[in-house]
């Protein structure tokens, strides 16, 4: 078995019109035996700014506190806000850094950019674990069930999603990806990121 796959897990976002969506399962395992339903890979970078760690536990941990610091001096430094732009190559030339010993961790990042005209413009993008970021107009995956991932993302995917669609169409492809996948599932917590506010829900899984 790979490292990445050792605690399990699993994150997607998605583009929607002027949102965006970010989502990820909740099991914590230690191979096949079952440590956590409550196991949070998702965090907060911002306001506009949503992350998500699938891999490594102890990673998990670590990268969010160094994202956290990293994030945090850059607002010191620049007085305003980061980015998502920005932010992904933060992930990324943080993850580049230690590419000889890397962190065992593929990132996703869900986010608003502000356009010159004032408008707000979905983001999303993902890296792998030495940092090489993949941008994408529609959705990304990572985690150990990203190959269904991918498969139900792309019947279920349509451009231009209200926030509400978004929510049901990133909800569906996660819970039945993680029903075919034995490392990742019980339950789910879904971020929806929209102008105005962040709406999040959890789902209920099965649990076997």
């Amino acid at each position: 078995m790979s490292i990445m796959q050792y605690n399990g897990g699993s994150v997607i976002a998605m583009v929607g019109k002027d949102c965006v969506a970010i989502a990820s399962d909740l099991r914590l395992g230690s191979q096949a035996l079952g440590i956590s339903s409550n196991f949070q890979r998702v965090f907060p970078i911002t306001d506009r700014i949503y992350l998500g760690l699938p891999g490594l536990a102890t990673d998990v941990t670590t990268l969010r506190e160094r994202f956290r610091l990293r994030v945090n001096m850059y607002t010191i430094k620049e007085e305003r806000e980061i980015e998502p732009e920005a932010f992904a190559h933060l992930v990324s030339s943080t993850l580049y850094e230690h590419r000889f010993g890397p962190y065992f961790i593929e990132p996703v990042i869900a986010g608003l950019s502000k356009t010159p005209t004032g408008g707000i413009k979905p983001f999303i993008a993902a890296t792998d674990l030495i940092g090489c970021i993949n941008f994408a107009k529609d959705f990304v995956v990572a985690g150990t069930a990203s190959a269904k991932l991918f498969g139900v993302a792309e019947g279920l995917w349509e451009p231009d999603m209200e926030a509400e669609d978004l929510f049901e169409t990133i909800s569906q492809t996660l819970l039945n990806a993680v029903d075919r996948d034995a490392f990742s599932g019980w339950g789910a917590v879904v971020h929806v990121i929209t102008k105005d506010k962040v709406i999040t829900r959890k789902l209920k899984a099965r649990m076997d």
